[in-house]
């Protein structure tokens, strides 16, 4: 669960540039898992999906989870089912969208 922590509190890196809120907090994470030593998998959604960022926010997760060195490979499995709504979020990401 060590790493799994690790990696979730290093995608609060990653910004929906729209809202201004970490990917985790907005609850786009669906799943973190770790298919074989020093690989990750990340099962993930966006908040539309005609996002426009689409492609910028994917590469960031991806990117960001890299940076570790517990890993040498990441991939992202972009999902819309279940699709996402605004219960997704964690108390956090609800009090940053509320300002």
């Amino acid at each position: 669960m060590v790493l799994k922590e690790l990696v979730l509190t290093n995608l609060k890196r990653v910004m929906d540039p729209e809202l201004n809120i970490n990917v985790v907090d907005l609850g786009l994470i669906y799943d973190v898992d770790f298919p074989e030593e020093g690989k990750a998998l990340i099962t993930m959604t966006l908040t539309t999906p005609g996002c426009p960022l689409h492609d910028s926010i994917v590469s960031g997760v991806k990117y960001c989870i890299e940076e570790l060195e517990e890993f040498s490979s990441v991939d992202v499995n972009l999902v819309w089912e279940p699709a996402w709504t605004p219960e997704n979020m964690t108390p956090e990401g609800n009090r940053l969208l509320r300002g």
